[in-house]
């Protein structure tokens, strides 16, 4: 990826010098950087509040009883969690950062969520069907308020930046049902193998 970037950079100064228009590409550089350090700015106002906000629901208890709430679906999308497992737990924080548009608050949360289910895993080496269904759902990203697009639009000066609410839930609804209609297929289609080791250790008892 650094490559593509740095070819684009090339082309572009190239063009630039071929075109005389060097002057052009300094402004836009400068404008650039100057726009970059506000919208930053912004998010960073934005993320710390949604951030301290989940963090009180997650101190006061708010997540548990969400991740109560959520246990008989999870159950169904996660039939490998064992009841009481703390992985339900971050999966309903993920799921509730994403369903804010808090993808930054989401990302690590997710990540902690993953490694509770690979310890869960039987084969250390290729994705559980849990770990398969909690990618399908970060990778939609079902999503209520998208707070961070919503703060992208406000900072570069749109007049209503709330107006893309509903459109974004109707499509990430869809999104989202694809995703795991889809992975839930694919279970089927190629159902987990239980490794080689494995079974000979259960033939051996």
């Amino acid at each position: 990826m650094n490559y593509i970037w740095f070819l684009i950079i090339l082309i572009s100064i190239i063009s630039a010098a071929v075109t005389g228009k060097i002057d052009a590409l300094v402004q836009s550089v400068m404008s650039g950087a100057q726009k970059s350090i506000e919208v930053a700015i912004y998010l960073a106002g934005i993320m710390a509040f949604w951030l301290g906000i989940m963090k009180i629901a997650e101190k006061s208890g708010l997540v548990a009883a969400i991740a109560r709430l959520l246990t008989p679906v999870a159950k169904k999308l996660f039939p490998d969690i064992p009841d009481g497992n703390p992985a339900v737990g971050d999966i309903a924080m993920n799921f509730t950062a994403n369903a804010f548009g808090l993808s930054n608050a989401a990302t690590p949360i997710g990540i902690e969520a993953m490694k509770k289910l690979q310890q869960l895993n039987k084969d250390k080496n290729s994705a559980s069907n849990d770990m398969c269904t909690l990618l399908a759902m970060n990778t939609a990203g079902w999503q209520i308020v998208p707070t961070t697009v919503i703060a992208v639009l406000a900072a570069s000066g749109s007049k209503n930046p709330t107006e893309i609410v509903f459109p974004t839930l109707i499509v990430t609804t869809i999104a989202f049902l694809s995703a795991i209609v889809g992975v839930k297929l694919l279970e089927r289609i190629w159902p987990a193998q239980i490794p080689v080791n494995e079974t000979e250790e259960n033939a051996d008892v």
